[in-house]
Parts: C-alpha cells; sequence; structure tokens
C-alpha cells in the first residue's frame, strides 16, 4: 500500500491539483481584497452609499434601531440577513468573472504558443478515370 502511495503522490496530476490548490487559495485573498476595497465602495457610492453587508430584517427578537448586523446577532435576535447574501452573491459573480477572464487568457497564451498543426496531406488513390483504364488493360492482356 505505500508504494502505492508514493505512485500516486509521485504523479504529475496530484502535484498540479496541489499547485492549483495553494494558488487558489492566494487569489482567493486578492479577490476578497478586490471586492471588499474596491468593488463594494464603488456599489455602494452608486447606491448612494448603502453598504448591503448590513442590511436585515427582525424576524423575532429585539434589536436596537439602527443595529448593524453584527449588533444583532450579539443581541441573540434572529435575523434574516438578506444584505450579507447580496453580497455573498455579487463576491461570487466577481470570482466567477475574474477565474473565466484568467482561464480565458491562458488559454489563448496556450493556443499561441503552440505551433498549428497542419494536416497531413492525405495520399492521392487513383481516379476512377484511372482505375477505368486499369481494367480496360486488363481485360485486353487476359483476352
Amino acid at each position: 500500500m505505500l508504494n502505492e502511495f508514493k505512485t500516486f503522490i509521485a504523479k504529475g496530476n496530484v502535484m498540479d491539483m496541489a499547485v492549483g490548490i495553494i494558488i487558489g487559495a492566494a487569489f482567493t485573498a486578492i479577490v476578497t481584497s478586490l471586492v471588499g476595497d474596491l468593488i463594494n465602495p464603488i456599489i455602494g457610492l452608486v447606491s448612494g452609499g448603502v453598504d448591503f453587508t448590513n442590511n436585515y430584517a427582525v424576524l423575532a427578537g429585539e434589536v436596537p434601531a439602527g443595529a448593524s448586523l453584527e449588533a444583532a446577532r450579539e443581541a441573540g435576535a434572529s435575523i434574516f440577513a438578506y444584505g450579507a447574501f447580496i453580497m455573498a452573491v455579487i463576491n461570487f459573480l466577481i470570482i466567477a468573472f475574474v477565474v473565466f477572464m484568467l482561464v480565458r487568457y491562458v488559454n489563448k497564451i496556450k493556443d499561441a504558443a503552440m505551433p498549428p498543426v497542419e494536416k497531413a496531406a492525405e495520399p492521392k488513390g487513383p481516379t476512377a478515370e484511372e482505375l477505368l483504364a486499369e481494367i480496360r488493360d486488363a481485360l485486353k492482356a487476359n483476352a
């Protein structure tokens, strides 16, 4: 079993996957900063300074008016945090778009680096006229 494990680990796919996970973790920090520090303030500016994260509805319990989402949670109230969900959806869409653009760019680079594959010319066979001429010659030779 130990030899099988060594063979599994030595495969290139496992190492590629490990590198991908590490890069993905680092990339997540970059995208989180992009969303939290750049995109959300712009969305807040366009929407009149509204920060979606603190939008919630109290389902049960007492929460002081104008309390933040964190304060409402600390008060023990049952809340419907629709703003946090909206921000999670926005974050997902931004991350999905950035990953799409990254994959698209990498594919373009790979395509540009690969030499164009030329199709091998298929060997030409005899034409119908050539075949008929051969048949005619064979018939003459046998007659």
